[in-house]
């Protein structure tokens, strides 16, 4: 090799250098992807990053508090509430919430399934290759009336997310760049809109009890995402409140409240409530270090004396 091209060859060296300086920097310059709201709707639940229960390792949740606090309030008091739309999926955080014959408005009014033999049976963390569900976000959003795009048509969506799988280096790359957006997302009306969707018997311990099948909506990647292929049996539906299931068990009768209490796709009953006491000794009692009571699921957590 000449001194010429030598000299050439390590003049491009600091061209080499700057085009990857730019590329490590550009995931911390770029913006990543934005994803495009509902159109008239506001989100459901507490603002992203914030949560009441940001201090739920406080030890005094555990060892009982005072009679009240400075300000004033009760001991025994809500600490928070959640909804979970999608069963077995992320539950959104709320401040208030509307309260339906079913439990907390849109409380697993969703469920994926699966088709056996007996037919389309709903799915959960319990079953074996659905642990993934744990890692699917739903959002709901509801139609907001001071929107400026809104109007009396709109009935609001459930945005569904899960993260993107990087199948190859190139995914990996532009997620890395932020020119791919880490996780994909589909979107399912709150309710249907016309009679697109069929309403079909889905299996939930012993009931089946007609809902709608929502499953022409669920994109290839989910279906990979839960190590389905693009055809497998797999679908989402959506409760229908004219088929919600009757609970007997210990709930109480018709003849004592002049109505059979329902739910849609909750395991038994239409609340879920847990005090943060009962939690924390039970936790003491665990190998899980730091063992969230969010875990459980519950839809209402109290605060107050433990028991």
């Amino acid at each position: 090799m000449s001194f010429s091209s030598a000299w050439d060859t390590l003049g491009d060296v600091p061209s080499i250098l700057i085009i990857l300086i730019c590329c490590l920097c550009l995931p911390f310059v770029l913006p990543r992807p934005a994803q495009s709201h509902p159109k008239g709707c506001r989100r459901l639940g507490l603002p992203k990053g914030q949560s009441n229960l940001d201090d739920e390792f406080d030890p005094r949740y555990s060892t009982g508090v005072p009679n009240t606090y400075d300000d004033g309030q009760p001991t025994w008091r809500v600490k928070a509430l959640f909804t979970y739309p999608l069963k077995s999926c992320r539950g959104i955080e709320l401040q208030t919430s509307e309260v339906e014959p079913t439990g907390l408005q849109f409380d697993r009014q969703f469920v994926f399934a699966e088709h056996t033999p007996d037919g389309w049976t709903c799915r959960t963390l319990r079953n074996a290759g659905f642990e993934r569900l744990a890692l699917i976000h739903p959002e709901i959003w509801i139609p907001d009336p001071s929107a400026p795009d809104y109007d009396s048509t709109i009935q609001g969506e459930m945005i569904i997310t899960y993260p993107r799988i990087a199948t190859n280096p190139f995914v990996k790359l532009g997620m890395k760049m932020r020119v791919l957006h880490p996780r994909h997302e589909f979107r399912v009306p709150l309710l249907p809109p016309d009679n697109r969707f069929p309403l079909i018997p889905v299996r939930i311990w012993k009931d089946k009890p007609l809902a709608w099948d929502y499953g022409s909506l669920l994109p290839a990647s989910l279906h990979k995402f839960l190590g389905f292929d693009a055809n497998s049996p797999l679908t989402l539906f959506r409760a229908n409140p004219f088929h919600n299931r009757q609970i007997y068990r210990n709930a109480p009768r018709r003849e004592e409240l002049g109505f059979q209490p329902t739910t849609a796709f909750a395991d038994a009953y239409p609340i879920h409530l847990l005090n943060m006491a009962s939690h924390m000794d039970v936790a003491s009692r665990c190998t899980i270090p730091r063992l969230s009571i969010t875990r459980f699921r519950a839809n209402i957590i109290v605060q107050g004396p433990g028991v």
